[in-house]
C-alpha cells in the first residue's frame, strides 16, 4: 500500500513539475515573441518524459492540463494554439506510428497529420483569432511557408525520435541510475 502511494505521488509531483515547465516554455513566447513556433515545440518534447516515466494516459492528462492553461494565461494565443493542434500530442501520438507497417507509409501519415494541423492552425489563426493573412501575397509564397513547414516538421520530428533513443538508453541508465526502459 505504502509503494503504491508513493508511487501515485511520484505521478502527481512529475506530472506537475513537467506541467509547469511547459506552461513557463509557453509562457515565453509573452517574453520573446520570436519562440512562437521553438517554445511549443520544446514544451512538446517535455511529454516524451511523462509518457516514459508515468504512462501515456498520464502524458494525454498533462497535456491536457497545459492546453488549458496555456489558452488562459500565455499572451501569444497563436503558440497556445500550436501546442495545442499539434506539438503538445504529437510526441504522445508519435511512438503510435511506429507500429503502422511501412516507413513510407508512415511518413505520409505523419506529414498528412502536420499538414491538417497547418490547415487548422491557419484558419483558427486568420478566422477566430482575426490575425492578419497573406491574402495580398502571390500563390508562390503560401507553397514556400507549407514546403518549408513541412521540412521543418521532418526535422523535428527525427528529433523527436533521437530524444526518446537518448531518454531511454542514455539518460535513465546513466543520470538515473536505473537500467534501460523496455
Amino acid at each position: 500500500m505504502a509503494g503504491e502511494k508513493r508511487r501515485t505521488s511520484y505521478r502527481v509531483a512529475l506530472g506537475g513539475i513537467v506541467a509547469a515547465l511547459c506552461v513557463a516554455m509557453m509562457f515565453l513566447t509573452g517574453v520573446l515573441p520570436a519562440l512562437y513556433i521553438a517554445a511549443p515545440m520544446a514544451a512538446g518534447m517535455l511529454m516524451i518524459i511523462l509518457a516514459e516515466e508515468v504512462s501515456e494516459g498520464w502524458a494525454w492528462l498533462t497535456f491536457l492540463s497545459v492546453s488549458l492553461l496555456a489558452l488562459m494565461i500565455t499572451f501569444d494565443k497563436e503558440a497556445a494554439l500550436m501546442f495545442i493542434l499539434f506539438f503538445g500530442y504529437y510526441p504522445i501520438l508519435r511512438p503510435r506510428t511506429e507500429r503502422i507497417p511501412g516507413r513510407a507509409l508512415r511518413w505520409v501519415l505523419r506529414i498528412c497529420l502536420f499538414n491538417v494541423f497547418l490547415v487548422l492552425d491557419y484558419w483558427l489563426t486568420v478566422y477566430v483569432l482575426g490575425l492578419p493573412t497573406f491574402e495580398d501575397t502571390a500563390p508562390l509564397m503560401y507553397a514556400v511557408l507549407i514546403g518549408a513547414a513541412n521540412i521543418m516538421f521532418v526535422f523535428y520530428d527525427l528529433v523527436l525520435s533521437r530524444l526518446r533513443w537518448f531518454y531511454r538508453n542514455v539518460f535513465v541508465p546513466r543520470i538515473l541510475g536505473r537500467g534501460k526502459h523496455g
